[in-house]
């Protein structure tokens, strides 16, 4: 087993758990839990990919929260007011109790200074380029930190809560996409990486369109979606679009790939985008998306499709791609 900042600082007993009960694990996205006690643990997981890897190593996982827990552990995330949600969830659960853990790039040091400011925090054990401490704070000293977890209508008019991408509006690529989508994409349709539904919604402006599959990692952004996409030819799936599949292939895709896991750039998970794409469509399929003008996603493109083309309308940071005729599935 590799020692952790977690696992160390739970031996060297710069903090502690609960003896007995179950403890909560909030924001966790793969980082490893070595050190806790797999068989008390619950980890609340919003990242599909995250969740089957953690029930794989034996670990019970659920994306909604419980109605108590003896303790809590949170896994700081990159959203600095998504942090501060977590915090206010894990005080509620516990009666006050928590355990933090996270790095530096993430804001531990700013989330360290603001919970010393509403409550008692044990003194900080830095390792690794992070840090991780213990808190007991009221919750309801967090109340306004919990309420700003409710989420709310963005600069679009779409419901979305914080954490999910582009959570205020939507993204330039997205908006430079959605302004060359033809007006025939077929019966049968998938955006893949669907996030809170902008791109969704354009989509189904097509009264052709009978069927849109919204396949999308993140369980918060779904859940946005769904309030967001209110007609009955959508269909949502909580999924890793790089391995999802229909049961009928499919006439268009439209996708506006990620192509980081946390702060990393990793074109090679656009790149698995296509491919999936690809895998999806009929022999006579289309393929619509945008992209980062420095990713490297050309080749893949033309290894997976007959036709490939950059459509007009990007600009200096985007391009945009049409693909079409993959090949003929065996």
């Amino acid at each position: 087993m590799m020692d952790t900042r977690l696992s160390l600082a739970l031996e060297a007993g710069h903090v502690s758990l609960p003896e007995a009960g179950e403890i909560v694990v909030l924001g966790a996205a793969g980082q490893s839990l070595a050190g806790l006690p797999r068989e008390r643990l619950l980890v609340v997981c919003d990242d599909v990919v995250a969740a089957r890897s953690y029930e794989a190593q034996g670990y019970a996982v659920r994306t909604e929260l419980p109605d108590a827990a003896a303790g809590a552990v949170v896994m700081v995330p990159r959203g600095r007011l998504e942090g501060r949600v977590l915090f206010a969830h894990a005080a509620r659960l516990t009666g006050g109790a928590i355990v933090v853990d996270g790095v530096k790039t993430d804001g531990i040091d700013s989330h360290y200074k603001e919970l010393r400011k509403r409550g008692a925090c044990s003194a900080a054990y830095s390792k690794a380029h992070g840090k991780i401490f213990s808190c007991t704070v009221a919750p309801d000293a967090l109340a306004d930190w919990r309420d700003a977890g409710a989420g709310g209508e963005n600069l679009e008019g779409f419901f979305t809560v914080p954490g999910v991408f582009s959570a205020d509006k939507a993204d330039e690529g997205s908006r430079l996409l959605r302004a060359v989508l033809p007006e025939k994409l077929g019966k049968e349709v998938a955006d893949l990486g669907a996030g809170w539904g902008y791109l969704a919604q354009s989509i189904l402006e097509r009264e052709a369109v009978e069927t849109l599959h919204l396949v999308e990692a993140s369980h918060a952004a779904l859940g946005c979606a769904k309030r967001n996409i209110g007609d009955e030819r959508a269909q949502f799936h909580w999924a890793d679009a790089t391995c999802w599949q229909p049961r009928a292939s499919l006439d268009s895709v439209v996708m506006n790939p990620p192509f980081h896991t946390g702060r990393k750039g990793v074109p090679a998970l656009g790149q698995a985008f296509i491919v999936a794409a690809a895998a999806a469509l009929k022999g006579v399929g289309h393929l619509y998306m945008v992209a980062n003008r420095h990713l490297p996603y050309e080749e893949v493109l033309r290894a997976n499709f007959a036709f490939v083309e950059e459509l007009e309308g990007g600009n200096s940071r985007f391009k945009l791609f049409h693909a079409a005729k993959p090949p003929r599935k065996r």
